[in-house]
């Protein structure tokens, strides 16, 4: 699944593409924020303080109670980690380890809604330092569908990172369930060929059923035949699934300035 790490890293992408730097390597990244971590003494982390902290605190917490699932945390602690310890930052994948991978940005607003700002990805598998870093630009950049991304637009950003895995081919275009599964569609219409996906999470926010997710991606896709028709059309569909982790601009402003401050404890 991904992690705050990966997160970290699409900011720092960005953030040093825009102002014309060398980036952070992805294991530096990754040691940081377990070094981060540490210095913040997550166990005691408020909700007051940064979502990704207390994320982090809060899976603490949920491992520490024999009772609890861990079924709902988006950070995991390492099979050889005491539960009450603080140093619970997810267990960094190996940079070169291989992924389908897609980055989104959001902006987000002064009431916390936010605004889809560009979304590119791949399925085929990339090396998460390669991938990571070029997508996280990519998405940012070259989304044909919105303007570039600015320099001064970083402090309203949000990133997301899906990592992909268990693609599957379906028996019809209704084997997969909401919530759970990502789909990916193809089709011939007229000799004319179209494709679209949406990532896990898309349908479950709009609030759609199954068929208004289909019918929404053949639209996305290109195709403009009637609604009621769709079922005409000889689907291919495959499934597959994805953890997402988000991070917000000033979770990184916070994360990046630690780093500054303790470069010589990096």
């Amino acid at each position: 699944m991904a992690t705050i790490s990966h997160c970290l890293f699409c900011f720092e992408s960005l953030a040093a593409h825009l102002e014309a730097r060398d980036p952070l390597v992805l294991a530096d990244v990754q040691e940081s924020w377990d070094k981060y971590c540490k210095d913040a003494d997550i166990a005691s982390v408020s909700k007051k303080q940064l979502p990704a902290l207390r994320r982090v605190a809060d899976n603490s917490a949920s491992e520490s109670s024999p009772s609890a699932s861990s079924s709902g945390s988006t950070l995991s602690l390492a099979t050889d980690t005491p539960a009450t310890s603080i140093a619970s930052s997810p267990e960094p994948f190996d940079p070169s380890a291989e992924f389908p991978l897609f980055v989104t940005w959001n902006t987000v607003s002064g009431s916390g809604r936010t605004s889809l700002r560009g979304c590119i990805g791949t399925f085929q598998a990339q090396e998460l330092e390669t991938g990571l870093s070029e997508y996280a630009i990519t998405s940012a950049i070259h989304d044909t569908r919105f303007d570039p991304v600015s320099k001064r637009e970083l402090p309203s950003l949000e990133v997301a990172v899906t990592l992909l895995t268990d693609f599957e081919d379906c028996d019809d275009s209704m084997d997969w369930e909401l919530g759970t599964h990502g789909i990916r569609i193809s089709f011939i219409e007229r000799g004319r060929k179209y494709g679209a996906t949406y990532l896990p999470d898309v349908a479950v926010e709009q609030g759609w059923t199954k068929e208004e997710t289909l019918v929404s991606l053949m639209r996305k896709a290109g195709w403009i035949g009637r609604k009621d028709r769709w079922q005409d059309i000889d689907l291919h569909v495959v499934r597959y699934q994805g953890k997402k982790e988000s991070l917000q601009y000033p979770e990184f402003k916070h994360w990046r300035e630690w780093v500054s401050a303790n470069a010589d404890a990096c």
